[in-house]
């Protein structure tokens, strides 16, 4: 470059000729370093996932979260209902409030409140919206129907109680594919997998934890278990055989609590700590335990990190207990194997977090995850989208998912026989089903007790009230989904016409 010369004159002459073999180079360095910034920074749909708040009048104000000493969600969501563990004088307690129940709840909202002690873990059942089951400090488990337009009484009497642990119970998680088959884990260091429809102990996996068991994890078809123990050990189980397929011992050196999860490729992806004390994501494969496919240190915080898994998109979604922020990650088969996303953060800091089901998010808003935010006295949605030009439905977004109809009947499962979940599309809308009530056979009843009058004039009744009715009933329910399904679709095509009128305009103009 001449002397007096500036920079921007020195490319013009550049390029207007002066040094033409120059100006080649110079392109070719350029289309060199673009492509090479194409290879660093890899593409995913997902990049820009963007987290918003809802506002202040669709939150749920003035709940009175749990403050018991325990590393659980304290929320469970479904299509339907938000469930909420919250203070209780006198026993142990949550609320359970419709999606649409938003702003101030009153102090005497009616709780569902059977247990005698704290309730530690809630977890909704995903074949039917109305069943929710809890585990408590009194030792128990106990299942719960929530009728259709949620609470309007106290509810103090269960379907059933499960009773088997000696210690608190401080875990429960449905199985994802088998009707009625629900697992419980206790501070008594066992597993219990039950069949609700019976109210049995159908599997006790009693000697393979010697300490507290931190989490468990169900695989996609429900075969294997994954769990996290306070002994440094991430076990694989197969719970039907009662025999432990793969162990990897000090997953995570940290003395620090650790949590596990099977992914839908197979795959584990664990959280918990460095020995120095740092937060840790590790990937492990579940059938050669002896090194991770990868371990990323995140920071130094000392909430535990509870992982939230998308098997459709194969995002996890990370948020520590005491954080004011929820971390990203998608996996994939290439390196670094888990692709950090983005971060999205908030001033409050979280005590509990609950995560909707693929079936009940916004497709018409590209929802891809939403959160339900724990804060000491109130419960704030949060909602992950990806953003799109387009109204019409986005197939990338949207795979089949799982829906709520049971691939196996218990007693197929616990016989040997397994299944992947029932999937359902997404374009029209879900739709649901009409739920069935939870019926439970006693297998060992001693006394019955007498129906009152009240229940023999309603059994009457119901056996007295006309079948045409309910067949009128099905049809209108049929006819108005049919309706709303062309509704929505003339609404797309509309906006879509409109938008090409504009465009129409614009080249004429």
């Amino acid at each position: 470059m001449t002397e007096g010369c500036s920079f921007s004159d020195f490319i013009t002459s550049v390029y207007v000729g002066k040094w033409p073999l120059l100006a080649l180079s110079l392109t070719a360095l350029l289309f060199l370093s673009a492509d090479m910034l194409r290879r660093v920074v890899r593409q995913s749909k997902f990049r820009h996932v963007f987290g918003q708040a809802v506002r202040n009048d669709q939150c749920y104000d003035d709940i009175r979260v749990s403050r018991v000493t325990w590393d659980s969600s304290f929320c469970a969501v479904n299509p339907k209902f938000v469930a909420i563990i919250i203070e209780a004088s006198g026993g142990g307690a949550f609320f359970v409030l419709p999606l649409q129940k938003t702003g101030r709840i009153d102090k005497a909202y009616p709780t569902v409140c059977g247990h005698t002690a704290p309730v530690l873990d809630i977890d909704w059942c995903p074949h039917n919206d109305l069943i929710i089951a809890s585990g408590s400090e009194d030792c128990t488990v106990m299942v719960w129907q929530i009728p259709e337009n949620g609470l309007e009484t106290s509810l103090s009497e269960p379907v059933v109680v499960l009773e088997g642990h000696s210690k608190r119970v401080g875990i429960v998680s449905w199985h994802p594919t088998a009707r009625n088959v629900l697992l419980s884990a206790g501070c008594d260091n066992q597993i219990i997998i039950w069949n609700v429809g019976t109210g049995e102990a159908m599997i006790n996996l009693e000697d393979m934890h010697p300490d507290v068991i931190f989490s468990v994890s169900w695989s996609r078809n429900g075969s294997l278990l994954c769990t996290a123990c306070k002994d440094k050990k991430v076990r694989v189980i197969d719970p039907r055989k009662k025999k432990i397929v793969a162990e990897k011992d000090k997953a995570h050196e940290g003395a620090r609590p650790m949590r596990a999860i099977f992914l839908a490729d197979g795959n584990i992806f664990t959280t918990g700590f460095s020995r120095m004390s740092e937060r840790q994501l590790a990937l492990w494969k579940s059938d050669n335990m002896d090194e991770p496919i990868c371990v990323q240190e995140m920071d130094s915080s000392n909430g535990v990190l509870l992982p939230f898994y998308d098997p459709d998109t194969n995002i996890v979604y990370l948020c520590g207990k005491g954080d004011s922020s929820i971390r990203y990650f998608e996996i994939t088969d290439e390196a670094p194997f888990v692709h950090y996303l983005n971060t999205f953060s908030t001033k409050e800091p979280q005590r509990g977090m609950g995560y909707m089901p693929k079936r009940g998010l916004d497709v018409n808003k590209c929802e891809i995850a939403r959160f339900y935010k724990l804060h000491e006295r109130k419960c704030e949605p949060i909602i992950m989208t990806v953003p799109r030009k387009s109204d019409l439905f986005q197939d990338d977004l949207y795979p089949d998912t799982a829906g709520p109809d049971p691939a196996l009947e218990a007693d197929e499962w616990f016989n040997g026989k397994n299944g992947g979940p029932i999937l359902i599309s997404l374009k029209d809308g879900y739709v649901s089903t009409k739920n069935r009530d939870l019926k439970v056979v006693k297998t060992n009843v001693l006394e019955t007790k007498p129906a009152t009058k009240a229940e023999n004039i309603s059994t009457v009744q119901k056996h007295v009230s006309p079948q045409p009715s309910v067949k009128m009933e099905d049809k209108l329910e049929e006819v108005l989904r049919e309706f709303k399904s062309l509704r929505d679709r003339v609404i797309l095509q509309d906006r879509r016409i409109a938008r090409l009128e504009e465009q129409v305009a614009k080249v004429a103009m």
